[in-house]
C-alpha cells in the first residue's frame, strides 16, 4: 500500500524505496558525498536545518516530494515540469532575435529536457538551473533579462519618490483609532507601523513595476494598495520588529522590481537600529538579482551605495562577528547558488549568517515552499512573505524548539567568567596554565577526550602546588560548534592572563590511559595535540600572544609538527580534509 506522505518514512526498511530515495539525491547532484565540493557537509546543514532521527534534508517542499518518491509521475509533477520548460523557452523567445538561433536552442533544450524529465526523480528548480544553463553556455549571455530588471527597478525608484507617493505614505486619514488617547510614545509607535504595514502592501502589487507603460500611480490608485489586506500568522512577528530592541534579520530578497521595495524596508528596520543582510543570488539568474545586478543597475547600486558586502565565501564565525559589530546596519551577501533557493548548495558564509541572525525573512511564493511548506524545523525563525491573489500573505515557523543557540554574547560572557577565575588566581599568587589538547578531532571519541585531559590535568595538580589549570573539556557544552568554542577561547587566550600554555603530547595521552589502567586504543597512539585543528590554530595564537609576553612559556611538540591540520569542516570538530578519509 502506497502511504499517503513519505516524508515520515525511515530508511532502512525497504530496500527498493531506499535505492529511489538514494538515487533521487543523485541525479539531483545533491548528495554530499558524491558531489563533496559542491554540497555542503551535513555539519554545515545543520547550521539552518535541525536534524531529527537522523533524517536527510531534501530542498523541495513536502508536496513535491512526495510526488516524486510516488514513483507514478503523477500530474503535479508533470505539469511543474512543463511550467519549467515554458519559463526557458519564453526566456529564448524574448532575447534571441535570430530565426536559426532561436530554433537551434529550443531544440537543444526540448533535447535535453526530454532526457531529465525521463525518470520523474528530478525536482523542477533543479531541472530549471539545468535549462538555463544550456542556454547561458550556448549564447554567453551572462544576464538575460538585465535590461528588463533595470526598467523595473527604475520604475519602483520613480514610484518610491515621487511627490504622491510620499504624500499618501504620510497620510494618516483616520488610520489612527483614538488618537486623543494615546500618548506620545504610543502614537509614534503607532505610526511606525502604518508606515510599514503600507511598504509591506506594495509587494501585492507587482503589476506596477512590470506594466511596459508605466505611470505614476494617482492617489486612489496607491490609496487602494495601501489598503491591501495582510494575512497569515506571521504579521504580528513582523509587526514585532517595531518594538523589539536591535535584532540581526537575514533577508532573502526576491525578483527585480520588488527588491526595491525590500531594500525600502530595509532601510526602515535600519533606522529603528536592526541589521538587517540582503541574499542576493551569486550569479544572474532569470529575474532574480545577483551580486553582478548591485554592482550594474543604477537603481540597485545607488539603494546600496551605504550598505557592506561581505564577499568572502567562507568567512569564520570570528571575523563575520567582528564584521557584525561594525557601525552598519545593511549588509549584503550572496548565498552562493544560481537557483531559487538550496540550503544544500548555499556557501559556508550564507550559512554562518543564517545561524547568527534572529530571525529570517524570505520572500515569494518559491521561497516558501521550500521553508514553511515543508515539515522541516530549521535553527532560525522563518517569515515568508508572499504575494497571494491580490493579498499579501505573512507566515511564520518557528525555529525548532530544542536548538540550542549560542549568541556571541553568550559565548563572550563565558569566556569573561574564566577570565575572571584566572584574576582570582593571579592575585592569590597562583601560575596560571592553559592546556591545549584533542577534544574533537578524532571523530565519535569527545567523551573519551574529556575524560584523557579531565584525568591528565587532575594528576597534574597532585603533583603541582599553587597551579590552576584551565581544562577546556570542562567547558564544553551540548550544541557547542567548532566556531563557538574557538570564539570562546580566543577571548580567554588572548587576555594576558596565561602564564604556560601547554600543548598535549603523546606521553600526556599515554600517561593519561595508565591512570586508567587501560592500553592506549590504536586510534590514540602516537596522536597529540598537532593532531588537533584547534590546537594548530591555539599554536598560532599562542606564538602573537607570546610576542606581547615574552615571560609565557610555551610546553608541548615542537612548532615545526603543528602543519598538518588547517581548517575546520564546516560546523564539524575535526579537520575538513578528515572528511574524506
Amino acid at each position: 500500500m502506497i502511504p499517503a506522505s513519505f516524508t515520515s518514512i525511515q530508511i532502512g526498511k525497504d530496500p527498493d524505496f531506499d535505492a529511489w530515495f538514494t538515487v533521487f539525491f543523485l541525479e539531483n547532484h545533491i548528495d554530499p558525498f558524491a558531489y563533496p565540493t559542491k554540497v555542503s557537509t551535513i555539519e554545515q546543514i545543520e547550521f539552518m536545518v535541525y536534524p531529527e532521527n537522523n533524517e536527510r534534508f531534501y530542498p523541495c517542499s513536502d508536496k513535491m516530494f512526495d510526488a516524486i518518491m510516488s514513483r507514478k509521475y503523477p500530474n503535479l509533477l508533470k505539469e511543474k515540469y512543463k511550467k519549467v520548460y515554458d519559463k526557458v523557452i519564453q526566456l529564448v523567445d524574448d532575447v534571441i532575435d535570430s530565426d536559426y538561433d532561436r530554433q537551434f536552442l529550443k531544440s537543444l533544450i526540448k533535447i535535453k529536457y526530454d532526457h531529465e524529465i525521463e525518470t520523474g526523480l528530478l525536482i523542477p528548480s533543479r531541472l530549471e538551473k539545468r535549462l538555463y544553463k544550456i542556454f547561458l553556455s550556448r549564447t554567453h549571455i551572462e544576464n538575460p533579462y538585465f535590461d528588463e530588471k533595470k526598467r523595473e527597478n527604475s520604475r519602483v525608484k520613480r514610484l518610491l519618490t515621487s511627490e504622491t507617493f510620499q504624500k499618501v505614505l504620510n497620510q494618516i486619514n483616520g488610520s489612527i483609532e483614538n488618537i486623543d488617547n494615546l500618548s506620545l510614545y504610543e502614537l509614534r509607535e503607532k505610526i511606525k507601523e502604518i508606515e510599514f504595514h503600507r511598504l509591506l502592501s506594495l509587494l501585492s502589487a507587482p503589476n506596477l513595476w512590470r506594466c511596459e507603460n508605466y505611470k505614476t500611480p494617482a492617489l486612489s490608485q496607491i490609496k487602494t494598495i495601501f489598503d491591501t489586506r495582510i494575512t497569515g500568522n506571521g504579521l504580528a512577528r513582523l509587526t514585532a520588529l517595531i518594538h523589539t530592541p536591535k535584532r540581526k534579520i537575514l533577508w532573502l530578497v526576491d525578483e527585480s522590481g520588488a527588491v526595491v521595495v525590500d531594500i525600502f524596508i530595509a532601510r526602515f528596520l535600519a533606522d529603528l537600529g536592526h541589521i538587517v543582510i540582503l541574499a542576493v543570488k551569486e550569479t544572474p539568474f532569470f529575474k532574480k538579482i545577483s551580486l553582478t545586478d548591485t554592482r550594474t543597475d543604477p537603481t540597485l547600486a545607488k539603494a546600496l551605495e551605504n550598505a557592506h558586502f561581505i564577499h568572502e565565501k567562507t568567512i569564520s564565525k570570528n571575523k563575520l562577528v567582528q564584521r557584525l559589530k561594525q557601525n552598519e546596519n545593511i549588509y549584503v551577501i550572496s548565498d552562493g547558488t544560481q537557483e531559487i533557493l538550496n540550503l544544500l548548495l548555499t556557501s559556508t558564509t550564507f550559512s554562518r549568517i543564517f545561524k547568527e541572525v534572529d530571525c529570517v525573512i524570505s520572500r515569494g511564493r518559491e521561497q516558501k515552499n521550500r521553508l514553511i511548506n515543508t515539515h522541516f524545523q530549521f535553527t532560525r525563525d522563518i517569515i515568508n512573505i508572499s504575494e497571494e491573489k491580490e493579498e499579501l500573505s505573512v507566515t511564520y515557523k518557528p525555529r525548532h524548539p530544542d536548538f540550542i543557540n549560542f549568541s556571541h554574547t553568550d559565548l563572550e560572557e563565558k569566556a569573561n567568567k574564566i577570565i575572571d577565575q584566572m584574576k582570582s588566581a593571579k592575585s592569590r599568587n597562583m601560575t596560571v596554565m592553559f592546556y591545549s589538547g584533542i577534544i574533537g578531532s578524532i571523530p565519535g571519541k569527545i567523551d573519551v577526550a574529556k575524560e584523557i585531559m579531565g584525568l591528565f590535568i587532575q594528576d597534574l595538580n597532585q603533583l603541582s602546588a599553587d597551579l590552576f589549570i584551565i581544562n577546556p573539556s570542562r567547558y564544553y557544552e551540548l550544541g557547542m560548534d567548532a566556531d563557538d568554542l574557538m570564539y570562546m577561547w580566543e577571548i580567554v587566550q588572548t587576555s594576558g592572563y596565561i602564564d604556560i600554555w601547554r600543548f598535549q603530547t603523546a606521553d600526556d595521552i599515554t600517561d593519561s590511559f595508565a591512570l586508567m589502567n587501560k592500553k592506549v586504543p590504536p586510534e590514540w597512539i602516537g596522536k597529540d595535540s598537532t593532531y588537533s585543528t584547534g590546537c594548530t590554530k591555539e599554536m598560532r595564537i599562542a606564538q602573537e600572544v607570546q610576542k606581547k609576553n615574552p615571560e609565557m612559556q610555551l610546553i608541548g611538540p615542537s612548532l615545526d609538527k603543528f602543519m598538518r591540520r588547517n581548517e575546520y569542516g564546516v560546523g564539524s570538530m575535526y579537520d575538513q580534509r578528515l572528511a574524506d578519509i
